[in-house]
């Protein structure tokens, strides 16, 4: 089986594409070698922006390298010479509704919303725990997906299968 290319697109790519990103990459290497190679970035990252600091604090936490996460544009996956995307998936709802770049290769696309943990006001527990908490769903989906058979991530299958996950029960 050929390794998918996923993208994860959120607005300011600093939260939860970014622990899409992460996660998947942990996930994503099996008995067969690497089934997945995750990527991240935003419609319109904040000048100089970063990943969230508690996204990385609950990403360290869990065993998770975050060495590589950086935030940038959705327009990198654009250009000529960037890796082509089998799977362009946005995971907030603000992304949802832009009109993406064109994407060469015409990957499948799909929706699978998440709450901002970001926006949650509160203590920095309350905070942590948030982020823990969107963690943890974006896990129960990605878990689904790493969990099909070969057959279901064929380009043939892909759109369906993606658009079929963003409606599970996370």
């Amino acid at each position: 089986m050929n390794t998918l290319n996923v993208l994860f697109l959120c607005t300011h790519n600093s939260a939860r594409s970014i622990l899409s990103e992460a996660l998947l990459n942990h996930m994503g290497t099996g008995a067969s070698g690497t089934r997945f190679k995750a990527f991240s970035a935003g419609s319109s990252p904040r000048e100089n922006q970063q990943p969230h600091p508690l996204g990385l604090q609950v990403l360290k936490s869990a065993g998770i390298d975050t060495s590589y996460l950086s935030s940038k544009s959705w327009d990198e996956f654009a250009k000529p010479d960037a890796p082509h995307m089998d799977l362009v998936i946005t995971v907030c709802d603000n992304a949802a509704g832009e009109v993406c770049p064109y994407w060469p290769g015409q990957p499948a696309t799909a929706h699978w919303g998440y709450a901002d943990p970001s926006a949650i006001e509160g203590s920095d527990q309350d905070r942590v725990e948030t982020f823990r908490l969107t963690l943890h769903l974006i896990h129960k989906r990605l878990q689904l997906l790493v969990d099909l058979p070969a057959d279901k991530l064929q380009k043939t299958m892909l759109q369906d299968t993606a658009k079929e996950l963003s409606g599970s029960h996370a």
